[in-house]
């Protein structure tokens, strides 16, 4: 615990699959989890993941929610259940293998990131592609070879320009999308497999919101109109696009 806790890069997690060990009680994970928080000079996060059953994250040594579930929907639902961050560190991989969990498309790999962000939550990345030397990106590292990667980087990039504090979950901006953000200062409202050619938004009245509008596949950012109150907003038309509108003055 010493020797690991000195790296500034380092996360605490239980398990992998904690539920498919029958050898173990919940009371020892538990006990597992204290042992960690009290040998750690430096309090890194720490959580455990699961496969089927979710830990008890409310408990007080778990720092953050550590999930595996493939309907990101449900991000905003976890958060305010436990009112801790949700990590949603597998949401399924892209690549091709045999297994379900393994062989998403990259389009649905990325969709899943935003829908993830939008709903107020961080998502994980991995890669399955077969290979000739049986170099599995998953396990093994290496060189990634699907097209999800950059595109997640162009999302983390746009995170890293928004309010520092995160994002949380936001309502009553636009129907039936979610949204998340700052209120009074950011919004970011994400389309998924919805193709809206307009956008009804709300925002404060007396505030100026400049607009882009993002293809979350081409990594492309198109300024738009200010708009303040309720507005109707132009959209493509076509899915996996986002809104993000920041407070100007």
């Amino acid at each position: 615990m010493a020797r690991l806790a000195a790296y500034r890069n380092v996360w605490w997690s239980m398990a992998n699959e904690y539920d498919l060990m029958d050898s173990k009680s919940m009371a020892d994970w538990d006990r597992f989890f204290r042992i960690v928080q009290e040998s750690d000079p430096y309090q890194h996060l720490r959580s455990i993941h699961n496969c089927r059953e979710f830990y008890d994250h409310s408990k007080p040594w778990v720092t953050h929610q550590s999930i595996q579930r493939s309907d990101l929907s449900q991000v905003s639902l976890w958060r305010s259940q436990v009112r801790k961050p949700v990590v949603v560190d597998e949401c399924c991989y892209e690549g091709n293998i045999p297994m379900g969990w393994g062989n998403i498309s990259a389009r649905e790999m990325v969709h899943r990131f935003w829908l993830g962000t939008a709903h107020g939550g961080y998502v994980g990345h991995g890669e399955t592609y077969l290979h000739p030397q049986d170099i599995l990106w998953w396990s093994k590292g290496g060189v990634l070879h699907g097209e999800s990667a950059p595109r997640i980087a162009f999302l983390r990039k746009l995170l890293e320009d928004s309010p520092v504090t995160g994002l949380d979950p936001i309502t009553g901006v636009v129907n039936a999308l979610p949204c998340a953000g700052k209120a009074h200062e950011f919004y970011l409202i994400y389309t998924g497999v919805a193709q809206p050619a307009l956008l009804e938004i709300n925002l404060p009245e007396g505030e100026q919101y400049q607009a882009e509008v993002i293809d979350t596949w081409d990594m492309t950012v198109t300024p738009s109109d200010r708009y303040s109150g309720r507005v109707d907003i132009p959209m493509p038309g076509k899915a996996y696009h986002a809104l993000l509108l920041r407070r100007v003055q």
